[in-house]
């Protein structure tokens, strides 16, 4: 599992450990893992923390034969690191879009040829890439991750066609807004205060938002029972179709979001705890993040690292 020191990454270790999966486990925070591989045990099975860069195929190769020199064959193998960055396109740098770009589609692309080799020589594996909605559908102020989601999205599906007939699988997650407590964690600039405002509130309200552990279980499944694709919430679904139905509509309508959505210029990502700080009055945001920011306390979002 890589990125699973909090966050959705954690809830879905903590599914497979629930299962009855030993459980290989890395992100960047050696203490954010510990911590988290604390918590696995408790559910029986060995847990193997291991700290690595899932930017770095050398990392990435490395934790892979650790792990399969002590836990065995690694049977399942997920991604989930991720960083969410939202900010205008006049604020947007380079810099951005090569954090997005690493994380969320090198590291997939590391961590499947760095399994594939003993995979396809068993025959049997299955391998999950946590994409998203934004994947499908590019929604405004957060170019670099999406830019990063459709390349993920494109990988995974194409990947999965060129496994046919290998008895090994390949599965695009995608989903939703969850509420597992990233806004906290997100990276926010041009008007990073103003960017948290909305954005903290869609990813904790129920309507925008889906339950982190159910959508975590939701993924596991699709995983597990080699399915190609699993749109994992509502919105996942209607988004995409009606994308694919429309897709000048859909493309149209973001561009009368982004009309509504806050700007700003300063190309300075700011934590999303600390853009919160930023607000002049923050009780209504405060309020209207409550759940998210109680999933962030369960789901270990308070930690640095991923």
């Amino acid at each position: 599992m890589m990125g699973a020191s909090r966050g959705l990454g954690f809830i879905m270790a903590t599914d497979l450990a629930r299962r009855g999966f030993d459980v290989g486990l890395c992100a960047r925070s050696t203490e954010a893992l510990e911590e988290a591989a604390e918590d696995l045990r408790s559910h029986g099975g060995r847990v193997l923390p291991i700290t690595c860069d899932v930017t770095d195929p050398d990392d990435v190769e490395s934790f892979v034969a650790r792990v399969s020199e002590e836990l065995g064959p690694i049977d399942v193998a997920i991604h989930v690191a991720g960083v969410i960055q939202v900010g205008p396109v006049e604020a947007v740098t380079r810099e951005h879009f090569s954090a997005s770009i690493n994380i969320m589609l090198w590291g997939p692309i590391n961590m499947a040829l760095a399994v594939l080799p003993s995979m396809r020589e068993r025959r049997s594996g299955r391998i999950g890439i946590v994409t998203s909605i934004g994947g499908k559908l590019s929604p405004p102020r957060l170019l670099p991750y999406a830019t990063a989601k459709f390349g993920a999205v494109g990988f995974t599906e194409g990947l999965s066609a060129e496994l046919a007939g290998t008895g090994v699988t390949a599965t695009t997650l995608v989903p939703g807004l969850m509420r597992t407590g990233s806004h906290g964690q997100a990276q926010f600039f041009g008007d990073a205060s103003k960017q948290y405002a909305w954005f903290g509130p869609a990813a904790s309200l129920p309507l925008l938002s889906m339950d982190a552990e159910k959508a975590a279980g939701k993924m596991v499944d699709a995983v597990l029972h080699g399915k190609r694709v699993a749109l994992v919430s509502p919105l996942s679904h209607l988004a995409s179709r009606a994308h694919g139905l429309a897709p000048n509509l859909t493309v149209r309508l973001n561009q009368g979001l982004s009309l509504l959505l806050p700007k700003g210029s300063s190309s300075e990502t700011v934590p999303g705890l600390e853009a919160r700080e930023g607000l002049k009055s923050d009780g209504i945001v405060s309020r209207l993040t409550t759940l998210g920011d109680r999933a962030a306390a369960r789901f270990k979002e308070r930690n640095e690292g991923s």
